[in-house]
């Protein structure tokens, strides 16, 4: 079985500390382009260096690398999870690809969608949360994150259900428009569930305590 691919992008990583927590040092690593200026924080050596290098030089490591046209239809991390898939990843971890640019965040939210549709598991985190689709199986939110959030960026779920939150949700609807699930809790000692049967919904589960 493969490993888990990390995809690292040039957003802006304040909390290291909690990305190499979560690292279990038997990841492949691809960095993207200015995602390379994470290298030494996170305490990895890239596996595949992808990029046009528009915003951060090419390093020229002995580590195979992937170089692209300034000119194209994919972004570079765009480019790398189409790699990764190509190579036969089914779990994914993304870094550094949210916060900074608003164009780049939502550009980079839908990859979720992208692997949700390719059948592959896969994970965003930033500094505060952790995001992913909640689409055919249930997920599982435990009381150690401080609040979580639903959001539609797909058209309209149906059928969505949230169990011992503080705020439940039965046989629900969420669409676009109206941002229904934001800021939820789970129950303390509890571990709270989250299912829908149509469509497809964005979970950020949010650390701690922020808000």
């Amino acid at each position: 079985m493969l490993k888990r691919c990390v995809i690292v992008g040039g957003a802006d990583i304040g909390d290291y500390e909690r990305i190499r927590e979560r690292i279990s040092g038997d990841e492949v690593f691809i960095f993207c382009d200015s995602g390379l200026r994470h290298m030494e924080a996170l305490h990895r050596r890239p596996d595949l260096i992808v990029g046009d290098f528009d915003s951060h030089e090419n390093p020229h490591m002995d580590v195979e690398t992937i170089v692209l046209p300034h000119v194209k239809d994919d972004t570079d991390t765009v480019f790398a999870v189409k790699e990764a898939l190509r190579r036969g990843f089914e779990e994914f971890l993304l870094l550094g690809v949210v916060g900074g640019r608003l164009d780049h965040t939502l550009g980079n939210l839908a990859i979720l969608l992208m692997l949700d549709s390719a059948g592959k598991k896969a994970l965003i985190m930033d500094d505060y949360s952790d995001m992913e689709i909640v689409s055919g199986e249930s997920a599982f939110i435990p009381d150690s994150y401080g609040y979580f959030s639903l959001l539609n960026i797909s058209g309209t779920a149906r059928g969505v259900n949230v169990k011992n939150a503080l705020y439940p949700l039965r046989d629900a609807e969420i669409t676009c428009e109206f941002p229904l699930g934001v800021s939820n809790e789970v129950l303390p000692g509890r571990t709270a569930e989250v299912s829908v049967k149509e469509g497809r919904l964005l979970l950020i589960k949010v650390c701690g305590s922020a808000s």
